[in-house]
């Protein structure tokens, strides 16, 4: 973790090496982090993106899966997917890591989306985008 103090701005920035999806080294720089645990946490949170760890969040998650359906899906298809997700998932596993949600979490979380009184369709629909 290298987070280093942009004297001249007066910002932070990050540098640091990865290994890209080819499998070749790669060093990526980001400037203009307000504070050093912001640059650190956006270090950190690239790093997970590009290893698909499942250790990140369900937040950086989901747009690491647009990013990769943007291309298959329509514009209309993509933004009704975005829609459900903010909604209903992002709320309630937004922040939480992919690997400490637990089967008896999905549970709670179905159980509160039939309390709001959608129609079956509608639930088995909004069960489908976490499936994805």
């Amino acid at each position: 973790m290298s987070a280093y103090k942009d004297k001249t701005q007066g910002t932070w920035y990050v540098s640091f090496r990865y290994i890209d999806w080819t499998g070749k080294k790669t060093q990526k720089l980001k400037r203009g982090f307000k504070t050093k645990k912001e640059a650190l946490n956006y270090e950190k949170e690239f790093i997970r993106k590009t290893a698909a760890d499942m250790k990140m969040e369900m937040n950086s998650f989901i747009q690491v899966y647009f990013e990769d359906k943007k291309n298959e899906l329509k514009e209309n298809s993509i933004r009704n997917k975005q829609h459900m997700m903010n909604k209903h998932i992002v709320p309630y596993f937004g922040i939480r890591k992919m690997n400490e949600i637990t089967p008896a979490e999905i549970i709670q979380w179905q159980n509160t989306i039939q309390e709001k009184g959608y129609s079956k369709t509608y639930e088995r629909m909004i069960q489908n985008q976490l499936n994805a």
